[in-house]
């Protein structure tokens, strides 16, 4: 079982660190850390939250020519992340040198930390069916896409990757055509029925993840929004560990 992620979806340093500080000193958190933050505060960021002990998930969607997006991960690869993320609509040779031109090359250069796990990003959980069909003009079922999205994506970056899709997805699809040995990573995690599902369209509660196959969960504004941030996340892992797989 994978880590459950929180989102650090917030504007400042300040407001991060907030947060954080609600946690006791010696629990090791795993992190998202994503464009807001990022643009906002640089690399710089990173580097506290590692000294700090915590695994960083940076999640910055890398999606360009090839030649563009390996430059930009070599830097990301140096800063000895966990996790990392491009969309899998690049292409597999965009994907390919991602990991092997930029991420291990990076770890590299940085005198031998282990080069973060690529995760490429199939359907925005935001992506409906039908925008899927409309705007992307996409004529596979949602499904078939992020099954066909995810395939690409192992075979161009290796089985020691993993995707971001929805946890609806992820059964039986992505596991019978796929396979095992790959890490399906999904956000859209939410409450029981009744909560709001904010911007995402396609959602599943811990527990529904974890029989769904899902190998670790990604979860912002549940968490961070909550009148308890602490409890909030205790109250999610100790289902998602619980769950029924």
């Amino acid at each position: 079982m994978g880590p459950l992620i929180i989102s650090l979806d917030v504007a400042t340093r300040k407001d991060l660190f907030q947060l954080l500080d609600q946690f006791d000193a010696n629990e090791t958190l795993t992190v998202k850390i994503g464009m807001e933050m990022f643009y906002g505060e640089g690399p710089q960021i990173v580097r506290d939250l590692l000294k700090k002990g915590h695994h960083i998930f940076l999640d910055l969607k890398l999606h360009d020519i090839p030649n563009t997006v390996e430059n930009g991960m070599r830097q990301i690869g140096r800063l000895g992340v966990t996790y990392t993320t491009v969309h899998a609509l690049g292409g597999a040779q965009m994907i390919a040198q991602a990991k092997r031109g930029g991420l291990i090359n990076g770890a590299q250069d940085a005198g031998g930390v282990a080069p973060a796990r690529l995760l490429a990003v199939t359907e925005l959980t935001s992506i409906t069916a039908q925008g899927l069909r409309n705007e992307q003009n996409c004529r596979l079922p949602m499904a078939e896409q992020v099954v066909s999205l995810t395939q690409l994506a192992k075979q161009a970056g290796g089985a020691d990757g993993g995707v971001i899709t929805s946890p609806l997805e992820v059964p039986p699809a992505l596991r019978e055509q796929v396979g095992s040995d790959f890490l399906y990573v999904t956000p859209g995690i939410r409450p029981p029925s009744g909560a709001s599902k904010d911007d995402q369209a396609r959602t599943a509660t811990p527990s529904e993840a974890a029989h769904n196959g899902s190998n670790a969960l990604v979860i912002g504004r549940p968490i961070i929004q909550a009148a308890d941030p602490v409890s909030a996340y205790h109250q999610y892992l100790k289902e998602w560990q619980n769950a029924e797989r």
